[in-house]
């Protein structure tokens, strides 16, 4: 009698498991915002070996996550002294990658190529710039970028460009914009004209107030915010307040959430900064080899995994940024854009890449429905990936 009430309790629950499971391996996932390109050149590790422990990801984890399609962030910090051939030395990393691995990973370059890859059960790949500075104020670099693969720009990053003022210059540094231009200069509306041409998206998460209006009353394609929450959830310079959401779904476009817990729990960057302060000393050992300086608190972060896990907010959390997005501007604009691997710390259970199908679960459980969580897993990226496209 106790085995049948046991198999009663268990039975439900097994099929709910091969439900969401069944849900997610069905959808084609897309995540539009990963920087493993950058932390295997800090770490001086190759994606295509076992990076349990050391990274969010590799190319095996990947496949056992169940993402189809990855967006790889190409990316440097404003004091990069040649961005430009940096951002390709990053995109030279994941070629060689798929040199030894052709038969697990695929440059795509639109969407039918893509849709062949994930025919093929290969990972569709692309890369996404990380900040204007990169193409060092030369369209014609944006166009070099473009044929290797690169299908967005995010227009800048912390630091501002000449032709671009960025999110953290328009909310932090207010005082030394006075009198200076702020926005999109007329080359910066001429390399956004430029991406509409390509068929590259425009991505706008990292940019100031200003930029992201004059983007809005420029672009003839729908934009990207490529890994972006809700200000009203988390009030932090990196999160769009509601009339830039609106903008956004009026738009077309699409926002795909950032995992990272300090733009997701606005709780989260105090006890940030107290840890960070615990571990100066390290953080300065580290910066002082030369690891640019976000990626030393990543690897400090790992190496006290302990007291990092204790800071993080519950996955709900991100879900609420979810659901407040889609409240505004409807499911057909939200998406993932984990940042995993540029980032010290994700939401309780989203571990590495392999946490993915934790989403899909979490979805059906808020009443999700399949084809709306299949949106949300990638079809809506692809969607915007496809209006771009020449």
């Amino acid at each position: 009698m106790i085995r049948k009430i046991l198999l009663l309790i268990l039975v439900p629950c097994t099929i709910h498991a091969q439900d969401y499971q069944k849900v997610h391996n069905k959808a084609i996932v897309a995540d539009s915002h990963n920087d493993l390109l950058t932390a295997c050149m800090e770490k001086k590790v190759s994606m295509d070996n076992d990076l349990k422990g050391r990274t969010h990801s590799d190319l095996k984890r990947f496949k056992e996550g169940g993402v189809d399609v990855q967006i790889f962030s190409v990316w440097c910090d404003g004091n990069q002294p040649n961005p430009y051939a940096w951002a390709n030395q990053e995109i030279d990393t994941l070629d060689a990658v798929i040199k030894r691995n052709p038969d697990k990973i695929t440059i795509v370059r639109n969407s039918k190529e893509l849709q062949q890859a994930v025919k093929e059960k290969k990972l569709a790949a692309m890369f996404g710039v990380e900040g204007g500075h990169m193409i060092e104020d030369n369209i014609d670099n944006l166009d070099r970028l473009y044929a290797r693969g690169t299908r967005y720009l995010t227009l800048t990053w912390n630091n501002s460009t000449a032709w671009a003022t960025s999110a953290m210059l328009e909310t932090t540094k207010k005082d030394s914009l006075a009198g200076a231009h702020k926005g999109l200069t007329e080359f910066g509306k001429q390399v956004v004209k430029r991406m509409n041409e390509l068929g590259m998206l425009v991505d706008v998460s990292h940019v100031g107030e200003q930029t992201f209006w004059d983007v809005i009353n420029t672009t003839t394609k729908p934009i990207i915010a490529s890994h972006s929450n809700a200000y009203a959830l988390c009030p932090i310079f990196r999160n769009l307040k509601d009339e830039q959401i609106l903008a956004i779904g009026k738009n077309g476009g699409v926002i795909d959430l950032n995992f990272y817990s300090g733009f997701v729990d606005s709780t989260y960057r105090g006890k940030e900064m107290k840890f960070a302060l615990a571990h100066a000393l390290e953080l300065d050992s580290l910066k002082k080899t030369g690891v640019q300086q976000d990626y030393a608190f990543t690897m400090i972060s790992e190496k006290y995994a302990s007291e990092v896990q204790s800071a993080k907010p519950p996955l709900s959390l991100l879900l609420d940024h979810l659901d407040y997005i889609v409240k505004l501007i409807g499911v057909d604009h939200v998406g993932l854009g984990s940042d995993f691997d540029g980032i010290s710390a994700a939401p309780q259970h989203l571990d590495d890449v392999t946490s993915y199908p934790i989403i899909t679960k979490a979805l059906l459980e808020r009443g999700y429905s399949k084809k709306d969580a299949t949106k949300i897993l990638g079809g809506n990226l692809l969607r915007v990936l496809k209006a771009n496209e020449k």
